[in-house]
Parts: C-alpha cells; structure tokens; sequence
C-alpha cells in the first residue's frame, strides 16, 4: 500500500525500534510508496511513512535493496554536500562519507555486511540517520 509521507518532525526526531519477522507489511508498504515516489526519491526509512522501526529501503540502481536493523560499521573520505527529503521542505547541508560499510539483515532476515561507495552510500547514511531520529 502506497502511504503518505510524515513530516511530523516531532515523530521524526525519535529513535526507531528493531525490526522484525512480524513487519513484513511495512516492508512491502516501503517498496510501494517508495515506487509511487521514485519520480523525487531514491530511498526511504520506515519512519518516513509512519513507522518507528529500523527498515530502510533505497533504489541501488539495480533495483530495490531493503535493509533490516543497518548499522554503519566503517567510514571514510568525510566531504560536505547538500541534501533534500521528502519529509522535509528545502535543501541542508550535511557532512557524509565516500565509502562506507554496513551490517544488516535482509528481507529474509539473513545477515549481510556490504560496502558502499558514492551516491548510495549518501543515501543510504540519509536513510539511517532517519533511524537514529536525527533529521538533515
């Protein structure tokens, strides 16, 4: 189901709880209201769309990668940039990281560690900021 996006900044400043194996409808809501937006939006948190869970979900170019309870285990090449989100109205400045690598648990709750570098990498820290209820 395609949600409307929170921009509650109250809502949004919380921290989100662990996922589990009973949120599988936000994940498929994710996927939907992330397709329905893809026009101004290349990822999204589980809190964007009014859950306060760790599910993030970003388009990899490849297609749709959702990541349960993502944490940021490694870091490098910090730069400046400017960033928008759809919860949000305008542009801020933020600082982030080249390269980054990140533990997580797949839709099928199996672990994974990756490296990401580039534009999903930013993304992908913009998505787990909103976890961390920090807002750019």
């Amino acid at each position: 189901m395609v949600r409307e996006i929170v921009t509650d900044t109250e809502f949004l400043k919380k921290k989100s709880q662990p996922a589990g194996k009973k949120d599988t409808e936000i994940i498929a809501d994710l996927k939907d209201t992330l397709k329905a937006n893809r026009d101004r939006c290349v990822g999204m948190a589980a809190n964007m769309i009014g859950f306060s869970k760790r599910i993030i979900i970003f388009d990899s170019g490849l297609g749709q990668i959702v990541m349960l309870n993502p944490v940021i285990v490694k870091r490098s090449g910090r730069y400046e940039t400017e960033e928008g989100c759809l919860s949000l109205s305008g542009v801020r400045k933020t600082f982030r990281y080249e390269n980054i690598t990140v533990r997580y648990c797949s839709e099928d709750f199996t672990e994974k560690t990756a490296s990401y570098s580039g534009f999903v990498a930013q993304v992908i820290q913009h998505e787990c900021d909103h976890l961390d209820g920090k807002l750019i």
